[in-house]
């Protein structure tokens, strides 16, 4: 494999102390991976990085763990469905940070005080941190920069969609949060719903979105959403994601056997269902690394049982595991039934020169190209994907073409390169109007 572009060292002008807050300080996903392969490159190109966060007996060591908010639960819960021992500081705890933690808030400021930081880059931050930290912010006059990966400004469960219903919704962009209730959006709850909803509309009350100096949005499909939602245009910033390779991996051999691969959630909004009987009475196998939250790998196994299919349940695995089956799969599938948010899964696919097969709405448009770096089906369309899917097991040669145009597209777009020059210029323009006296508001 050929290297991807280098970062180029010389384009901030001063290093920076940047403090980068996330609600978990071990990888459990996509975001997670972003956040450790951003913090890499900063401190590869000399700037320091502090992390804010909570404590879990997953979090990787930090020299400022002592800051770090205490955790919900017990402190190795990873999802909500974890969480077995509900009692009233669990309960209250979960509240305050769904509407406004003062311990979040007062360890920061602490924090702030003592590196003294340049900007703040907050990733995840709702329902377990809450937004109580813009305030420490304003006071100690650090400018914020808020990277979007989801909906959660907008919508009580941050994907645009309806779990009861199955289906993209939109409701609560131009309507009321009280779509959210009505539709039990939120962990299939009515009480859960209102808590949330009546949060985000907290926040709103706050001016939480005045609060922070600038958005990153990973795609300009979201932004397009945030920008009907009404945030400025002044303060939405399209920097795409970037996939982080490491030293030695482009002497990588990559083989195209005959196999598809879906890694990610095995939840219902992910599409799951949609590709499982695109693989039903084929000989064609599929291998499905991920893990499910909620029961759902349960019930497509259930619905399974007695189908002629080869399909495989990995499990859920570390990225190095994961690395064995994207370098040797035919090409990856993603099936998502929801506005998924510049999925990483794409990026990491485009690494190994695996082509991908994905639903031809919200943001995946703009990553698979159809017929150059892959293929769209359409949104729900079984027969639609199986016939994707049959057409690139059938011709084993197009998926090494689409592969290396694939590779050819991360290197040209998003690389850590340009992800990095992007966003040094995002920070070092916010700070210097920082410091020119334009008001935090």
């Amino acid at each position: 494999m050929s290297e991807l572009n280098l970062v180029d060292t010389n384009t901030a002008a001063s290093k920076l102390k940047i403090i980068i807050v996330n609600y978990r300080y071990f990888v459990s996903g996509g975001p997670e991976r972003y956040m450790f392969n951003v913090k890499e490159i900063l401190e590869k190109n000399g700037h320091i990085v502090i992390p804010f966060s909570i404590k879990n007996k997953n979090n990787f060591s930090s020299e400022y763990e002592q800051y770090f908010l205490k955790p919900v639960g017990e402190a190795d819960e990873v999802y909500f469905s974890e969480y077995s021992k509900f009692n009233i500081i669990t309960s209250v705890r979960g509240f305050l940070r769904m509407f406004y933690s003062f311990e979040a808030k007062r360890k920061l400021g602490r924090l702030i005080k003592t590196v003294k930081p340049d900007l703040i880059y907050v990733l995840h931050y709702q329902n377990k941190i809450s937004s109580s930290i813009f305030d420490a912010a304003k006071k100690n006059k650090v400018p914020v920069v808020n990277r979007i990966s989801d909906f959660g400004l907008i919508c009580s469960n941050a994907l645009f969609y309806r779990p009861r219903q199955k289906d993209i919704c939109e409701r609560c962009l131009a309507g009321s949060k009280i779509n959210a209730v009505t539709n039990k959006c939120v962990y299939d709850s009515y009480i859960y719903s209102f808590i949330k909803a009546a949060s985000l509309e907290f926040q709103e009350m706050l001016g939480v979105t005045k609060k922070i100096q600038s958005f990153v949005v990973p795609s300009k499909f979201t932004l397009e959403k945030l920008k009907a939602y009404g945030l400025p245009d002044s303060k939405l910033v399209h920097i795409p994601s970037f996939f982080n390779f490491q030293p030695g991996s482009e002497k990588i051999e990559i083989t195209y056997e005959s196999f598809a691969l879906y890694v990610g959630r095995i939840e219902g909004e992910k599409g799951l269902l949609t590709l499982v009987k695109a693989f039903e009475n084929t000989t064609f196998n599929l291998k499905i690394i991920g893990f499910s939250a909620t029961g759902f790998e349960n019930e497509l196994k259930e619905y399974l049982k007695d189908k002629n299919c080869n399909i495989e349940f990995l499990g859920k695995k570390s990225f190095d595991e994961i690395q064995v089956y994207l370098r040797n799969c035919a090409f990856t599938v993603v099936p998502s039934e929801w506005y998924d948010n510049f999925p990483n899964t794409v990026l990491e696919s485009f690494a190994f020169k695996k082509c991908v097969i994905a639903t031809n709405t919200g943001s995946l448009k703009e990553i698979v190209i159809n017929n150059e770096t892959g293929l769209l089906f359409r949104l729900k369309d079984v027969q639609d994907l199986k016939s994707k899917i049959t057409y690139l097991f059938n011709n084993l040669d197009i998926c090494q073409s689409l592969g290396e145009n694939a590779f050819k597209k991360l290197q040209n777009e998003y690389s850590e390169g340009e992800h990095y020059r992007k966003l040094m210029d995002l920070f070092n323009k916010t700070i210097e109007k920082n410091k020119n006296g334009n008001e935090i508001m």
